[in-house]
């Protein structure tokens, strides 16, 4: 990390409303990228496909696009090909990230699976966005038209945000309307101490 760099992430569980959040700081003009936007673009150079391709066969189709069906099957049915995906992406993605946050004197990264990679060390403060499960059950089920069992099923695999003491980071409760949120991000802002 360059001294003049500070680096904030944004991470929360599915359907906390971390994608919220970064959108209103970067309404507020700050640089806010994201690791799935991140990821995608991964996925469209052809030297990235073929390290997938080299670990999980049969993943590319014949339109030489990643099969993305194909490639959830197998990892998310074996822990170990999940874990040898995650090694293979992750580090890659927040490489990306950072070359592009050190374009900034201050820059947010929204990062779904923060704790999950122990990535948190690696940034210079980290936004958590907390939000009561029913609600979060709720949104990822009309966001991804998914059933209940499946949305506590991803649920179960993630981090534990219920359990974790949160304070030597920075804190939003997502628990009211948009403006609420708003309100409480533009807050947020003033707090955090950028040195």
């Amino acid at each position: 990390m360059t001294q003049s760099s500070f680096k904030i992430a944004i991470t929360g569980g599915i359907g906390s409303g971390k994608s919220s959040v970064a959108e209103i700081i970067a309404g507020e003009g700050y640089p806010v990228f994201s690791c799935d936007k991140i990821y995608s673009e991964l996925l469209t150079e052809k030297a990235f496909l073929d390290e997938l391709s080299a670990v999980f066969e049969g993943i590319i189709g014949k339109d030489g696009k990643l099969d993305r069906q194909k490639l959830s099957e197998i990892v998310f049915k074996n822990e170990e090909q999940l874990q040898k995906l995650n090694a293979l992406t992750h580090e890659k993605i927040l490489s990306v990230a950072f070359k592009k946050m050190d374009a900034y004197e201050k820059s947010f990264l929204e990062v779904p699976l923060l704790f999950e990679n122990g990535f948190e060390a690696q940034f210079d403060g980290v936004i958590v966005v907390l939000r009561d499960l029913e609600k979060r059950i709720a949104s990822v089920m009309r966001r991804d038209k998914i059933t209940r069992e499946q949305v506590i099923s991803r649920i179960n695999r993630q981090f534990n945000y219920d359990n974790f003491n949160f304070t030597k980071y920075y804190v939003i409760h997502n628990n009211g309307d948009l403006s609420i949120l708003r309100h409480n991000v533009l807050e947020l802002l003033k707090e955090i101490k950028f040195h």
